[in-house]
């Protein structure tokens, strides 16, 4: 079975609680763990890794103090996830990844860099954000550069879709941003619409947004863009008088689950 088909038949889950499952925008793939990957998986997760559990987690206990928290959805090898926490230390980074290898690598990554404020959750990020992280609790998102599913067939597989970016606006305390990156164009053009229809959320640019200074270039980045290639950014936040908003749409929610 080829990839294309893992991705057609791989299975959702039935969230805790809910009776709708959500479509996996990845596919586990046997990748190379490295020997230092294995190694620093081993012994770094035991340090910052936190298990996933069906229920709520107390960040400032994950971390040990009370700090702005920012969530990464997909950090793959972690090169900025650990240049912008090494930059950033009054903040906390929790970063959230499906694949062993980027997950060995980070933590080669922290452990280098000798790093306090990042912690790695080895584990689905909708069920994570769903389960774990309680309403208005962050003070951002990063997802850069997600796959872009290009066929036509799987555009659905994309990650960013209205459940999921309502679902992360619920998350954000007003005030709190989500910053998306993309190299695909038609990606880029979906991530505005889906974004700018999300009533919790508000655009902070006209359309899409320079490259802010906090997300660095990555190697893969550089090279695409000697070779003419573009790169989209969206950054919106989270509507500062959003609360009433979004008590008004949980009860319309629990309404129809008790219908």
């Amino acid at each position: 079975m080829s990839v294309d088909d893992l991705a057609e038949h791989a299975p959702a889950t039935t969230p805790v609680g809910h009776t709708h499952r959500h479509i996996r925008s990845y596919v586990l793939r046997q990748g190379r763990v490295s020997n230092a990957q294995h190694r620093y998986h081993q012994t770094m997760m035991e340090r910052i890794g936190v298990p996933y559990v069906p229920a709520p987690v107390d960040l400032a206990a994950v971390f040990g103090r009370t700090s702005p928290c920012i969530v990464e959805i997909g950090f793959g090898m972690g090169e900025s996830s650990a240049t912008i926490a090494a930059a950033n230390p009054q903040n906390d980074y929790l970063g959230i990844e499906v694949h062993t290898p980027g997950v060995g690598n980070l933590c080669k990554l922290v452990a280098e860099a000798g790093l306090n404020n990042q912690r790695i959750i080895h584990h689905d990020a909708v069920e994570v954000l769903r389960d774990m992280i309680r309403p208005d609790a962050l003070s951002g998102v990063h997802i850069f550069f997600p796959d872009p599913w290009p066929k036509a067939r799987h555009t659905k597989r994309r990650l960013i879709q209205p459940p999921l970016v309502a679902l992360i606006a619920s998350r954000l305390a007003p005030g709190a941003y989500i910053h998306c990156a993309t190299d695909w164009e038609d990606y880029a053009q979906q991530m505005l619409a889906v974004l700018s229809a999300e009533p919790l959320l508000e655009n902070t640019a006209l359309d899409f947004a320079p490259r802010p200074a906090t997300r660095p270039l990555t190697k893969f980045e550089l090279r695409g863009l000697r070779l003419g290639h573009g790169v989209w950014d969206v950054v919106f936040r989270r509507r500062p008088n959003s609360l009433q908003l979004e008590n008004d749409r949980q009860d319309q929610f629990s309404r129809r689950c008790a219908a």
